[in-house]
């Protein structure tokens, strides 16, 4: 049986949401306004909180923010009578679980608090037994290497995050190590045999994606069913259809504690969102955590690491390649050069440069022309533009080729396109 605080300024409410949840042995409380409601809370803390919207002096998106500073495992649904959905994502944004919107039907209330006491229940069972990351400490440290501030506060942030359930969003440049995140995140919560289902949004047709991730009205499709007890891994969430980013809602809302949700991108969603690029109430759903991966450009400091860390995985055929050793001049280009495919292109570039050295210590003359010459790499002005060429063309490709809706979303002339 679950405590239930129902917080609105019509009495007919009280009255109407009483008879529906009572019968199912759930204990119900009232207030009329928000400031009641928070004297009511803190008295006795509730398993959920139902909230209108518009109440006075306290409203309830006032109360949401209020409830989450004292408590910051309030769960909330947001009732609201608004015809715009506009009050609901600004719900989301500051921690709501879900919301209602008035008139609701009966078989609506009762699933989204099946929904919501079942992700109290989970985690309060969590909280109460103190859950630990089932990976070695070390596991973060040894994949994310360095020693840099940058590296450091990413890794404390991962642990802290290791057994949230709530939705995780990964942003960052391309080959900043999304992956890597999304594999510790789930290690450090999930036993070795539980599922990490990888979807790549650029990769999946409108059909695959019915199929795999939405399925038929919002159960949510094979993968989203080969996902339960584990990970839902989405790459590229920028990329997915705008048709399918409303259905996905639904997916989550009903499957909001079957497993655990790990977007990335390289885009600002919330920017892409803001403008219309993106589906405003999908981002706060899956942005509840954000989690920034460095460029290597921020932290230049951990290139004599990374350098240990790729030559102990690969071979030379003439010798250890963990002896070759890199000159100070080298350690200097390295550093100096803008790396834009970041670990990925580090990687790519090291590994290459040991297995074929028949030195064991390596210049900067032998480095590839592109990161040695300073006259190969692209002026500012040239830099810029190609990087908002490649901006503008991800733009167009999240509006599904839809040339004046693109435009919009970056503020520029459709003319732009040619």
């Amino acid at each position: 049986m679950a405590s239930i605080l129902i917080v609105d300024d019509l009495i007919s409410i009280h009255e109407m949401l009483e008879a529906v949840i009572q019968p199912t042995g759930h204990k119900t409380a009232f207030a009329t306004d928000g400031e009641k409601a928070l004297v009511r809370y803190k008295a006795e803390k509730y398993d959920l909180v139902l909230c209108d919207i518009d109440m006075k002096p306290m409203d309830g998106i006032t109360l949401l923010k209020q409830l989450k500073i004292y408590d910051p495992g309030a769960v909330v649904v947001i009732m609201t009578a608004y015809a715009s959905t506009e009050s609901a994502i600004q719900a989301l944004k500051y921690g709501a679980f879900d919301y209602l919107q008035k008139p609701f039907k009966v078989d609506e209330l009762m699933q989204a608090l099946k929904r919501s006491l079942e992700f109290k229940r989970i985690i309060t069972e969590r909280d109460s037994l103190g859950a630990t990351p089932a990976v070695k400490t070390g596991d973060f440290e040894a994949r994310l290497v360095g020693g840099s501030p940058k590296i450091k506060r990413l890794i404390t942030q991962l642990k802290k995050l290791a057994t949230a359930h709530t939705p995780i969003l990964v942003s960052g440049e391309t080959g900043t190590g999304h992956e890597i995140a999304a594999e510790l995140l789930h290690a450090a919560q999930y036993a070795a045999e539980a599922p990490l289902v990888r979807i790549d949004c650029r990769l999946s047709s409108a059909a695959s994606m019915r199929t795999g991730l939405l399925g038929e009205n919002g159960a949510g499709g094979t993968w989203v069913q080969q996902a339960r007890g584990g990970t839902l891994f989405l790459t590229h969430l920028q990329c997915l259809p705008p048709e399918a980013q409303a259905e996905f809602i639904s997916v989550l809302r009903n499957n909001a504690h079957a497993f655990r949700l790990v977007c990335a991108t390289e885009e600002d969603l919330e920017k892409l969102a803001e403008s219309g690029g993106f589906n405003e109430e999908l981002f706060y759903r899956v942005a509840a955590l954000p989690v920034e991966m460095p460029s290597l450009r921020e932290r230049t400091e951990d290139i004599p690491a990374l350098l240990k860390s790729v030559a102990a995985k690969i071979s030379n055929p003439q010798f250890d390649a963990r002896q070759v050793e890199f000159t100070e001049d080298a350690l200097a280009t390295l550093r100096a050069y803008h790396w834009p495919g970041n670990l990925d292109e580090f990687t790519q570039v090291i590994s290459q440069l040991i297995t074929t050295t028949e030195t064991r210590v390596i210049t900067s003359a032998q480095l590839p022309l592109r990161v040695q010459d300073m006259k190969q790499w692209p002026s500012l002005a040239d830099y810029l533009a190609g990087q908002e060429k490649q901006y503008i063309a991800r733009v167009l490709n999240a509006c599904q080729g839809d040339k004046a809706r693109a435009a919009k979303a970056l503020g520029i002339d459709p003319l732009r396109f040619g």
